[in-house]
């Protein structure tokens, strides 16, 4: 990237914090410099025997797979079992819980090394996590309560990420105006960004939610988008959306267009990917500010975290990654086109030292 894309990046993220929860410095005029090299940084310590013969298995179990976030944070969590040299099996419920729960059974039954849950609701997945503790078996759950102490609860910043959303929305309303706003109950992630929602209410009483929609399938985004074009029509005053979930920012987007009301609507969002980043930088784009993780980075975190659990190396049991707010305006002027160009320009949204593993060079 060229300097001067470089030097305007920095309106484009107001960085949260960095690995482990530490407080970031506001960013300078200038991109953090790139982390060396795996070649140029030895690992700090042997492997485990363990991990010689390449037979550690860890299985992934997902409650969904579809969508660019789900797609990203997979291929962040592959790209990191290559490099531990651990065997990584995925099964995804595809949206069914049910389906979700047996895949987990099945893991527990097949004596796996270690366990990652990958959202899903509470209530299907709690009483199989209570048969992998019970088995001993290591287990991370991401964006889902795990029901134990045991498990490690791995998240994004939630709280954080929808304060970031809606301080970009209060800056562009001033505080007033009615608000559309996307949300499906029983969503950890999702049940945490509506606690800061239901705050934010409280504290802004000039903001109005005129309505509520949400759905979560294979198909969210049409879905959404259709709901939100109903909704649109119904409550003409509508000035903002509040959409924390990308396929719910990309549904609305896709309403606020169809209908021709992107100069008077505008979306705030959570999560990023390059499809994501496409749609915000499109012409028209009513999408203005997302708040996010690198998916591709979270990923790698899980599966870091797992392979420490398996070593019986100590992890904290409450790992959280933090996001950063992205503009719509900062990414058209830095020419950004991908999520690897974002994480180029600033590699603190890698959190490389968040369950670091010693024995592999970041």
């Amino acid at each position: 990237m060229k300097p001067a894309r470089l030097l305007s990046v920095v309106a484009l993220l107001v960085l949260a914090g960095c690995s482990q929860g530490t407080p970031a410095a506001a960013p300078s005029s200038s991109p953090a410099p790139s982390a060396p090299s795996s070649a140029a940084v030895a690992p700090a310590v042997a492997p485990p025997a363990t991990f010689a013969g390449g037979n550690v298995r860890i299985s992934l179990v997902r409650q969904l797979s579809s969508g660019d976030y789900f797609e990203q944070w997979l291929a962040g969590a592959q790209a990191e079992a290559k490099a531990l040299n651990v065997r990584l099996e995925v099964s995804s419920g595809d949206g069914n819980n049910d389906k979700q729960a047996l895949n987990l059974e099945q893991a527990v039954t097949a004596k796996s090394d270690a366990i990652i849950v990958d959202h899903g609701f509470a209530q299907t997945v709690q009483p199989a996590i209570k048969k992998a503790v019970a088995a001993r078996i290591p287990l991370v759950a991401f964006d889902v309560d795990p029901g134990t102490p045991q498990a490690v609860a791995l998240t994004q910043d939630d709280h954080q990420i929808a304060e970031q959303a809606l301080g970009a929305l209060k800056a562009d309303t001033g505080g007033s105006g009615e608000v559309l706003y996307v949300y499906v109950a029983g969503f950890a992630p999702l049940d945490r960004r509506d606690e800061t929602w239901e705050q934010f209410k409280k504290d802004n009483p000039g903001i109005e939610q005129v309505a509520r929609i949400g759905v979560v399938n294979s198909s969210t985004a049409s879905a959404v988008a259709d709901q939100a074009k109903a909704a649109l029509q119904a409550n003409p005053g509508v000035k903002a959306i509040f959409a924390p979930y990308d396929e719910f920012a990309k549904g609305a987007a896709l309403a606020v267009k169809e209908l021709g009301l992107a100069d008077k609507i505008k979306i705030y969002g959570a999560d990023v990917s390059t499809a994501d980043i496409g749609v915000m930088t499109e012409a028209g784009s009513p999408w203005v500010a997302t708040s996010a993780t690198d998916p591709a980075n979270v990923g790698r975190v899980a599966v870091r975290a797992a392979a420490l659990l398996v070593a019986g190396q100590d992890v904290d049991r409450a790992l959280t990654v933090p996001p950063a707010l992205i503009t719509q305006k900062g990414l058209r002027d830095a020419a950004i086109t991908s999520v690897e160009q974002l994480t180029r320009a600033f590699p603190s949204l890698t959190t490389p030292d968040v369950a670091r593993v010693p024995w592999v060079a970041p």
